[in-house]
């Protein structure tokens, strides 16, 4: 059975990586640069790994000018010894660690790959990222007979040994017996001090790259074994005091690729072991099928080892019971009496045997596991959490490895790195704070250094090159002087102005302002205080973008080192973190063809058309979707846009001037909100929401304004202010078709680019509500209009119904709310000044019904008119509250209804095509037959009559939201 970890790192639980997201065989290398286009002529040169670094930048930054990007291209700079500076930067960032403490070297367990020779970095691997080394103990059962294959081992009698793997070592005091797959490949390995281990070759692997073979990195098999040769060989498990020996049993849930493929049984607090035991006491046929005799299931019970306060001593088999679990194969069941039993076990259990009764299961786990470790009676093991192939196409082990540690998770550190985390903007995105919380809170040493690739060397130890996680992390700070040094090279070439060779530690503290002028770098005074004078004026830095996946490493590595290495006034002030990218709801892939580069993009759409699409692909730290569809709309879009603007402003200019009406201070109003929520979703990074309140709204706004408006037109200054609004809002999008805006037909000065986000005043909210409450009205009325004026349904016998025509309306307007409602709103509005914020379901429901029942007015209204009307009314009211804000909780609307609604009875008229439409007030609508009125929701009558000329019927429409 396979075990759950109890102790897990508190690791974010993150998306498949695009290499796990792979299925089948992986195209080579080869192939991939054939699909991206690379002459067949120049794919032989990528044998060499210096071809990449000088074939592929230049043609990124060739897409990235295409596209239109803003970057200072004078600070690029290539990342390894190949260019001699950087190589420098490293070098003393790395004297700075160790100078300071943070690096050492010792032996560690780290993810491996064999075929390398060296640890395999999230960097350097095809899937796993973010896998870490998992810990087990093995439990070491010695085999006391050795019937059939086993014969050949019983001349090692007394130092042959199943091992199991367990993460419950407090548990083997319930021990009644071992499992193992029968058909399962085992081997008998030689391990030390003459002891024979018999495992699975998986775990023979990874135990030899753990100094527990003979020859680090060789198993050494003496015996090929399967799980039928195991089947009744019985062993001593190291605290089983209630049965002299226990028995090896079948199971088919066993995995090879997961511990030893020995599993220890404990029936007492393992759903999965329980009705593994029970099936094979129940049915003879099964144990006859395996080869099990009775005496090796029978006699044994269920041993006691924990208790439980829920579940008492033998929480498998009540668990069992209680989920009526009939055999091992009710898999779904077993899975739900796990989660229940482990760890709550682990949590909450007390140890009932043993030298450590009475006390806690997790206080006694690691002083237990001690004791086996301390009397040779268990060895510890690490493998990879899940498995991890490297991008040599090596599955990599853990291994006991020699070598260089950064100290991440040192107490002192890490309170600064939190210190840090806490203070500085993840631009509100509450899951980038959780994961780096979670990161900070698991990580701990972490190799930095490898054996071969390219990079620095690491400076006191060449043997061994820094990692390329590692020498990244505080690399902002290189672009801040790269352009003085580099003098826009990007690979250090032109050495003119400095000699890398002078740049010792002393020049980059000075630089970085962590130490003072050297006398004798032979570099000019004015040069290093042009440098410095750059660091400081740039760090600490606002932004840093990146993707969901370095959190994990990267980016809290550079929360660290910046933490150890500057005072806390140059620490980092903001990261942002994304997804992926998709193509049309699909992962991209050159195997599927569902794959496009920046540069075919841009060729596709234009630079602007797949800019657009880009930022309505997604906001969150979800994948983002780029669409086939919307890039494509967004050309057309764009190019009517720009030929409406120069209609507007040039061809058939607006003429209108003077006093605003009605529906221009909306649309003022409305062109100053959209802006600020689009300039508030900029600054927070959320481009999708500064794509819909900045673009798609405002449009909206516009055409709304412009129907409107009819044949009056619209105000040329308010067109004018549209124009120019939607221009710059619209510029860092697409930056191409707005600069032809802005000079050809804005025909204004300098550039788009540099006039900034538009400054506009403060909307004035009441005229912005007033506009939201006419269009509520005009929607509902045009929909209850056009329902009494549609034709009846024709009947099967007898004259058709004749058609109706609206010819009159009245309004009612209702200024405060009343009633129920009126008690509603006012428990709603007590809520949210009280909390801050807005209750949920659960304490919405049950303080409106307890303000219902303590009103004399509603306290007698039945059950179903509160569940029909009241609450849905209140969800209702607390929903706006949210989008909107809390004035929506007033018992009297801030809108003046009657006054809006009577100055534009001409529009409605016009809309409507109704001549005659009359608004009053509730406390004067005389004989109107109308049921209720009440804010945002004027009662009105529809006034109808035949087409054929009949008596005037009149008949009330609820206008009810």
């Amino acid at each position: 059975t396979e075990e759950v970890a109890l102790e897990p790192k508190n690791k974010a639980k993150g998306k498949k990586s695009k290499a796990q997201a792979k299925q089948g065989r992986g195209a080579t290398q080869y192939e991939i640069l054939q699909k991206s286009g690379i002459p067949e002529n120049e794919i032989p040169s990528f044998q060499e790994s210096l071809h990449w670094l000088e074939y592929f930048p230049p043609l990124a930054k060739r897409d990235i000018e295409a596209m239109g990007c803003g970057v200072d291209w004078r600070r690029s700079f290539i990342t390894t010894d190949v260019n001699p500076y950087y190589d420098s930067f490293v070098r003393w960032q790395f004297w700075k660690l160790k100078e300071l403490g943070k690096v050492i070297k010792d032996k560690r367990h780290a993810v491996y790959s064999p075929l390398d020779g060296q640890p395999c970095a999230d960097h350097d691997r095809a899937t796993g990222e973010g896998v870490g080394p998992q810990e087990y103990t093995l439990i070491k059962m010695r085999v006391l007979e050795f019937p059939g294959k086993l014969s050949e081992l019983a001349q090692h009698e007394g130092k042959v040994f199943m091992l199991a793997a367990t993460l419950r070592p407090e548990t083997m005091y319930g021990q009644t017996n071992a499992w193992v797959l029968p058909d399962g490949a085992y081997g008998a390995y030689q391990g030390l001090n003459g002891e024979i281990y018999v495992i699975s070759e998986h775990s023979a692997r990874n135990l030899a790259y753990q100094d527990q073979s003979p020859e680090f990195g060789k198993t050494a098999k003496i015996l090929d074994l399967t799980g039928h040769d195991l089947m009744g060989v019985p062993l001593k498990s190291p605290l089983g005091e209630k049965y002299d020996a226990i028995y090896v049993l079948p199971l088919l849930t066993v995995s090879l690729s997961k511990g030893t493929g020995v599993v220890t049984s404990v029936p007492s607090d393992s759903p999965d072991d329980y009705m593994g035991l029970s099936d094979l006491k129940k049915k003879a046929k099964l144990r006859e099928k395996f080869g099990i005799k009775d005496e090796h299931v029978l006699p044994f019970e269920v041993v006691p080892v924990l208790t439980i306060p829920e579940f008492g001593d033998a929480a498998a088999e009540k668990v069992c019971a209680m989920l009526k679990i009939q055999s091992q194969n009710d898999k779904t069941k077993l899975e739900e009496a796990k989660k229940m039993t482990y760890l709550k076990g682990f949590t909450e259990g007390v140890m009932t045997v043993g030298k450590y009764a009475g006390q806690k299961v997790q206080d006694a786990k690691p002083l237990i596991k001690q004791d086996l470790l301390n009397s040779g009676d268990a060895i510890v093991y690490f493998e990879p959490e899940k498995q991890v192939m490297s991008r040599s196409g090596d599955e990599c082990v853990v291994a006991l490895t020699d070598q260089w540690y950064l100290q991440y998770g040192e107490e002192g550190w890490l309170e600064k790195t939190r210190d840090c985390l806490a203070d500085m903007s993840v631009f509100e995105m509450d899951e980038v704070r959780n994961a780096f919380k979670h990161t900070l809170g698991w990580m701990r040493q972490w190799a930095c250094s490898r054996s071969f690739g390219l990079g620095t060397l690491m400076p006191w130890d060449e043997e061994y090159l820094i990692e390329s996680l590692s020498d990244s992390t505080v690399y902002m700070a290189y672009y801040t002087v790269a352009h003085v040094l580099q003098r826009g090279e990007m690979y250090g070439k032109d050495q003119s102005e400095v000699k890398p060779e002078s740049l010792t530690n002393a020049v980059w503290d000075y630089v970085f302002g962590l130490g003072d002028l050297p006398a004798d770098s032979g570099i000019p005074t004015e040069t290093l205080d042009a440098m410095k004078a750059e660091f400081d004026y740039w760090y600490p830095f606002d932004l840093r973008v990146s993707g969901k996946d370095l959190i994990q490493n990267h980016l809290t590595f550079s929360l660290y080192n910046h933490t150890a290495i500057w005072p806390k006034e140059k620490w980092p002030r903001g990261m942002r973190c994304n997804g992926h990218l998709m193509l049309n709801n699909e992962k991209m892939s050159k195997s599927t063809g569902n794959f496009k580069t920046l540069g075919e993009a841009i060729q596709e759409y234009s630079a602007d058309g797949m800019r657009f699409a880009l930022a309505d692909a997604g906001d969150s730290m979800e994948d983002a979707n780029f669409v086939h569809d919307t890039a494509n709309a967004a050309i057309l879009r764009l190019t009517k846009e720009c030929d409406w603007m120069d209609e507007v402003l040039n061809t058939s200019p607006c003429s209108r001037t003077g006093d605003l009406t009605f529906h221009d201070q909306v649309f003022k109003s409305t062109i100053s909100l959209c802006a600020g929520k689009c300039i508030k979703a900029y600054e927070i990074m959320l481009f999708r929401e500064a794509l819909q309140t900045g673009f798609y709204q405002l449009q909206s706004a516009r055409d709304e304004y412009r129907f409107q408006c009819g044949q009056e037109g619209m105000h040329a200054d308010l067109i004018r202010t549209f124009c120019e609004v939607q221009t710059k809002l619209l510029a860092p999008f697409c930056p191409h078709t707005m600069e032809h805006v802005w000079c050809s037909v804005l025909k204004m000065e300098g550039q788009v680019v540099n006039s900034g986000l538009p400054s506009l005043p403060e909307p004035d909210l009441l005229v912005y509500q007033s506009g939201k409450f006419m269009e509520g009205v005009l929607s509902d009325l045009r929909s209850s209009v056009q329902k009494a004026q549609a034709p009846p349904k024709k009947k099967k016998k007898g004259p058709a119904m004749p058609k109706m025509k609206v010819t009159g309306i009245r309004l009612v307007v209702g200024p405060e709310y009343t009633g129920w409602r009126r008690v509603a709103i006012e428990s709603l509005a007590k809520m949210h000044s009280e909390s801050g914020s807005a209750p949920d379901n659960a304490t919405l429901e049950a303080t409106v019904l307890e303000a219902m029942q303590a009103n004399e007015e509603t306290k007698d209204m039945t059950k179903k008119d509160l569940k029909m009307l009241v609450l849905p009314f209140a969800k209702f009211m607390r929903d706006r509250a949210i989008s909107i804000g809390e004035e929506v909780l007033r018992t009297k609307s801030a809108v003046d209804e009657l006054t809006v609604l009577t100055d534009n009875l001409s529009y409605l008229k016009r809309v409507l095509k109704v001549e005659d439409i009359t608004v009053t007030d509730v406390s004067s609508k005389g004989d109107l037959d109308i049921k209720e009125a009440y804010p945002g929701n004027p009662g009105v009558v529809l006034v109808k009559e035949e087409d054929v000329p009949v008596e005037k019927k009149v008949e009330e429409m609820s206008l009810d939201k």
